[in-house]
């Protein structure tokens, strides 16, 4: 349905603009006939359904990196050639800082505001059969999507202005402070349990109510509303909100704190609630592939998730994304068509993932070296790679692209590994910048048939919410609290399993911390998720969690033959700005603070 709305977006953004457009009295206060109004527009169907599809436009891809969703590249995970957010080099500031999401979240909060208050003027729909209910689902995907968008930028900003749900006219007073954290999550829970009551389990086909109907793909239901709020409650109970007495001091003018300064254990019975009402809804599993080696059964569900098994494991999926455009900045040059060769995975997130056998790459046990090239290939990379890259699990397989490596997609004629070393087929010699800083590609989400000379892409949805993730969500908040809780391994070891790893068969509340923390660093890779981790965890200032600083990769600069060493050695590849903890929110654009006198900064900027 998304793909349907974003149809008709731009004939809607000229209404949009012919709307805002006053006239003052006299002269100049004649409405031509062929202005539309909101009477216009919210008595046509076709216009109404526009608008909602206007409120569903903002919706962010995952996949749409580096430009229009660069988390991951603001994280320790990857770093990306042609983008430096200024939050890499400590330039953020309130004039500058990127993205700014302020202005274009409240535009879509206040078009959704709008449709709430307008929509009921529709005749036309509530005429149709069932079209009163219907109605009331459209009101209900609105004031989800508005309180979903408030969300979004709780996450980014912390507490936020709450509107109200009457859209203010333009000479109102707009000198309105910060509600607390708690408000703004008590205003979003509630807004998406009044829209819970009137969307649909399922979309349905209307000619045939036993049949799903695709088309509607990525329209909210009542799974979707369950996994958000999962989301929500989730970082409700986590350090940064929960009892955070560094915040002390981040106050509104007349002294109203607006983060909570006592610690409540019961915000993570909550969240594990709110994470299991998902997975009891029993309409998802976890996507797995048959095959006899166990190996490769491993390797093929967690590759062929992103391909194949939507389906079944997607809760709240985009049927528009950017994977295309993420295809190509990932893959290396020696792709058929040459790629961009661009998103460089940090040696820091290389080095998470543990050994086939499920060990770290620290433990003297684990089988691990960086000496020596393997006699024989694989399904994985050729003879000649450097041990480090061999017997490791096999999502490393499915999410690292490194010197050796099979070619993830249709490669050029003649080209049978990946090259990364200087002189190498995807090297730094002779490129003015596609070459990955580190010596790695991403991979994760990329598809084997994708053939850039001949424009074939494998078209698929995202992913915004899966499975997978509501499974560590639930682990997570149940070991907070209630450690040695049987179902806090058996989410774990779900996830472990498909990965084929071995199960983690026990330990204290805090091993079982990081072990959980680690599947998500791992799982959740490149889908948006590190981020935002690290910071409601509040751990991104420790050395473990790497957010500054320098990262490391292999030595681009040298090297050349595939088992060279002077390549396949440990170096700095970049440096960003060292930690401040300011970068936990990020600051209000300064227009704003200058408009809103009752406005306060996040702290720090």
């Amino acid at each position: 349905m998304i793909k349907i709305f974003h149809k008709r977006i731009a004939a809607l953004a000229l209404l949009c603009i012919l709307l805002v457009t006053g006239c003052k009295k006299g002269f100049l206060n004649t409405v031509p006939d062929n202005i539309t109004t909101l009477k216009d527009i919210f008595t046509n169907k076709s216009m109404t359904e526009q608008w909602l599809a206007r409120c569903y436009s903002s919706v962010p891809d995952m996949w749409d990196q580096p430009y229009n969703n660069s988390w991951s590249g603001m994280c320790d995970e990857v770093d990306y050639a042609w983008v430096r957010p200024g939050i890499n080099s400590g330039a953020i500031t309130s004039d500058n800082a990127s993205p700014n999401l302020w202005n274009p979240y409240y535009q879509t909060i206040r078009l959704c505001g709008v449709f709430l208050q307008n929509a009921d003027q529709n005749k036309e729909i509530q005429d149709q059969p069932n079209g009163v209910q219907l109605l009331k689902q459209y009101k209900a995907e609105a004031r989800f999507l508005r309180a979903y968008y408030y969300w979004l930028m709780m996450k980014l900003y912390g507490p936020v202005v709450i509107i109200g749900d009457v859209p203010k006219d333009a000479s109102a007073d707009f000198q309105i402070p910060r509600n607390t954290w708690d408000e703004c999550v008590d205003f979003v829970l509630s807004e998406m349990d009044k829209a819970y009551i009137d969307v649909p389990e399922q979309h349905m086909n209307p000619g045939n109510p036993a049949e799903v109907d695709n088309s509607q793909t990525g329209r909210i239901n009542k799974a979707v509303i369950l996994a958000v709020k999962s989301q929500v409650l989730l970082f409700h109970a986590s350090p940064l909100y929960n009892g955070n007495t560094d915040l002390a001091s981040f106050k509104n003018p007349d002294g109203k704190a607006l983060i909570n300064q006592t610690y409540d254990k019961e915000r993570w019975k909550k969240a594990a609630d709110a994470a299991l009402a998902v997975i009891n809804t029993n309409r998802f599993q976890l996507f797995r592939v048959v095959n006899a080696d166990p190996f490769q059964a491993a390797f093929l569900s967690c590759r062929n998730l992103f391909f194949d098994g939507y389906p079944k494991e997607g809760i709240w999926i985009r049927s528009s994304s950017n994977n295309s455009q993420w295809e190509r900045h990932v893959s290396p040059r020696c792709s058929n068509g040459n790629a961009w060769n661009g998103i460089a995975l940090t040696q820091e997130m290389v080095d998470v993932f543990r050994m086939a056998n499920g060990k770290r790459i620290t433990d003297n046990t684990s089988g691990y070296t960086e000496t020596g090239y393997t006699a024989t290939g694989s399904n994985f990379y050729v003879a000649g790679t450097n041990n480090m890259y061999v017997g490791r699990e096999a999502r490393f397989y499915v999410d690292v692209t490194f010197n050796g490596a099979t070619i993830p997609v249709v490669p050029e004629a003649g080209k049978t590994r990946v090259e990364f070393y200087f002189t190498g087929n995807s090297g730094k010699k002779g490129a003015p910048r596609d070459w990955p800083s580190t010596g790695y590609t991403a991979r994760k989400n990329v598809h084997p048939n994708t053939d850039f000379r001949n424009g074939k892409y494998v078209s698929r949805p995202a992913m915004m919410i899966r499975l997978g993730e509501i499974y560590l969500n639930y682990a997570e908040a149940l070991n907070e609290y209630n450690p040695g809780h049987p179902d806090v391994l058996t989410y774990l070891n779900l996830i472990r399993d498909r990965g084929g790893l071995p199960p983690v068969l026990g330990g204290s509340q805090d091993e079982i911390r990081k072990h959980i923390r680690a599947e998500r660093q791992i799982e959740l890779m490149y889908e948006g998720h590190r981020f935002w981790d690290v910071r409601r965890w509040k751990i991104a200032d420790l050395p473990e969690s790497h957010q500054g600083g320098e990262f490391h990769g292999m030595n681009i600069e040298e090297g050349t033959s595939l088992s060279d060493p002077a390549f396949h050695k440990r170096i700095v590849s970049f440096t960003r700005a060292a930690w401040d903890n300011k970068y936990y929110f990020y600051p209000v654009p300064q227009s704003e603070m200058d408009r809103n006198k009752k406005l306060v900064q996040s702290p720090g900027y």
